[in-house]
């Protein structure tokens, strides 16, 4: 290659940015006008889709523009993976996800030292670069000349960004300019918003195996815990006092790991979506979620020796909610109230009606917590560290979770201490749930 970069064949030339005068005053009064719109806007888009489609819808006004593209660098650049494209055309035969290696393509130059790159023919090119898998492929949805430049914040390589027509020698100088002019402002774009995708991306895969892991270990520890029961029940023959203290152990600490199981996979739940209202209407609060909820959280009241009171508890309030995603709220809110209560203390749950809400409340004798440590509650993985509530194991997802439900309700969850004396924690639930009903947040 010439040491200016400057043309290599009839075909294909790569450009020496610094030889580019990317001035206003090189531009027309329309190229200058798109120009600023595009760097106003694409710095405000969202996503990448959404700056994609802006781009092919102004870029059009102001150069041969059917088909543009953008590309990612993976495996230390070894490879280039196509992230997005938009065209003016149907069907697209390279979208997302096309990827090929960059030792066999003419964009290592690109990459390497930040050149831009214009194909004039791509049929003449392919006559020379019969190795190249994605010329044939643009060949055959109609494309005939291409621009690719690069995408970089300071030394950073960021990506790539193709601009492709149906008509042959669409590119040169005066479009190279045009695309460098707005490449800064694009390039910081370009890399905010596919930091975004992928920490979004990579959230969503981590949750999706947390779910996967959880779910594959709830049934084989269940059947170890009903094992381990029908042995302490005598049911394979009478066991000595010290075989059967050492299976109740195995079967408690099977069932801390099961309740760890239930709040990791309704936390998988919620950060895949798949949180979603079933609201039904007339539900008899008491007899379909109360006393359910009760039932599944007895065993830990039972094991600290703690008294439940049922006060000011009217059994025949109707409800407009969701009554399996309400029980997993009041099991959690009288799970904490067991766990970081006093031994032999009092548990309280009461429940209140006016004109347009519930307030269900669940007070204990306990530690509580400091003022200065509310903020931490309903917060994902966050534990309060004083010492009284670190000797309980715990993982801060429950709350977190529970927080989540009552929002898809439209209501408020709030919690009061005093501290070395009692904590609760009360929700309010608008009645009727309010309509549209709050998305998945």
């Amino acid at each position: 290659m010439k040491e200016n970069h400057e043309i290599m064949t009839d075909t294909l030339f790569y450009i020496d940015p610094s030889g580019i005068d990317t001035q206003p005053e090189r531009f027309s009064v329309e190229e200058k006008r798109i120009l600023d719109i595009i760097n106003q806007k694409v710095a405000a888009s969202e996503t990448l889709q959404d700056m994609m489609d802006f781009l092919l819808a102004q870029l059009h006004i102001i150069c041969s523009c059917d088909r543009i593209g953008l590309a990612f660098m993976e495996e230390n650049a070894a490879r280039v993976i196509a992230h997005e494209c938009k065209t003016h055309y149907e069907p697209v035969l390279l979208g997302k996800g096309y990827a090929e290696d960059l030792n066999v393509t003419s964009l290592k130059e690109v990459i390497q030292h930040g050149t831009p790159r214009i194909i004039g023919d791509l049929e003449s090119y392919i006559s020379s670069h019969p190795e190249s898998p994605s010329t044939r492929i643009l060949l055959r949805e109609g494309i005939r000349s291409s621009m690719t430049c690069p995408l970089r914040v300071g030394d950073r390589n960021v990506g790539l960004f193709f601009i492709s027509s149906r008509s042959a020698h669409s590119y040169g100088n005066h479009e190279a300019a045009l695309q460098l002019a707005m490449t800064e402002r694009l390039s910081q774009a370009v890399e905010k918003a596919y930091r975004i995708e992928q920490l979004a991306e990579a959230n969503r895969s981590y949750m999706e195996m947390l779910a996967f892991v959880t779910h594959e270990l709830k049934s084989p520890l269940s059947a170890i815990i009903m094992q381990g029961q029908t042995l302490t029940h005598g049911y394979r023959g009478e066991l000595n006092a010290e075989q059967k203290e050492t299976i109740d152990k195995m079967i408690l600490q099977g069932e801390y790991l099961t309740g760890l199981i239930g709040e990791y996979l309704n936390l998988a739940r919620i950060e895949t979506d798949d949180f979603h209202l079933a609201l039904r209407s007339g539900i008899n609060l008491w007899s379909e979620v109360i006393q359910h909820s009760i039932e599944l959280a007895e065993p830990s009241i039972i094991k600290k020796e703690m008294h439940l009171n049922l006060e000011e508890t009217d059994r025949n309030i109707l409800a407009e909610c969701d009554p399996e995603l309400l029980k997993i709220v009041i099991v959690n809110l009288l799970g904490n109230a067991a766990k970081y209560g006093f031994t032999r203390g009092e548990i309280r749950l009461r429940v209140s009606q006016d004109s347009n809400s519930i307030t269900l409340a669940i007070w204990n004798e306990g530690p509580g917590f400091p003022e200065k440590d509310r903020h931490r509650l309903f917060r994902k993985f966050s534990r309060l560290q004083s010492p009284e509530l670190l000797k309980e194991k715990g993982t801060g997802v429950g709350l977190y979770t529970s927080w989540r439900i009552i929002k898809l309700h439209g209501g408020r969850i709030l919690a009061n201490s005093n501290p070395g004396h009692w904590a609760e924690f009360r929700f309010t639930l608008p009645q009727p749930i309010p309509k549209p009903h709050p998305g998945t947040i």
